[in-house]
């Protein structure tokens, strides 16, 4: 088990850095302010082609969830007009 600089037992993250995507590395512990400079890589590099092609699908995926987050809102607007609009019939025909 490494130690970081705090002699903290280091914690292992994943880099999602367009230079490093997927790699594993040591870090401190603590919370973003308060961290030391402790690093260290875990594991070795990944290939020059993952390298081109991961961070494509990264901002690919990012791109998908945004899109289905506008979707997913939209939907619930829709929703709402339904259960209104139902509403609205179901007066419009109890007064009639």
């Amino acid at each position: 088990m490494a130690l970081c600089f705090c002699v903290l037992p280091a914690v292992t993250r994943t880099s999602w850095a367009d230079a490093n995507p997927c790699r594993r590395f040591f870090g401190c512990p603590q919370i973003e302010g308060q961290r030391c400079i402790y690093f260290g890589w875990l594991d070795t590099p990944m290939c020059q082609i993952a390298l081109m092609i991961i961070p494509g699908l990264l901002r690919a995926r990012n791109r998908l969830e945004a899109d289905m987050m506008v979707l997913v809102q939209a939907n619930r607007k829709l929703k709402k007009y339904l259960i209104l609009s139902s509403v609205a019939f179901a007066l419009f025909l109890l007064l009639s």
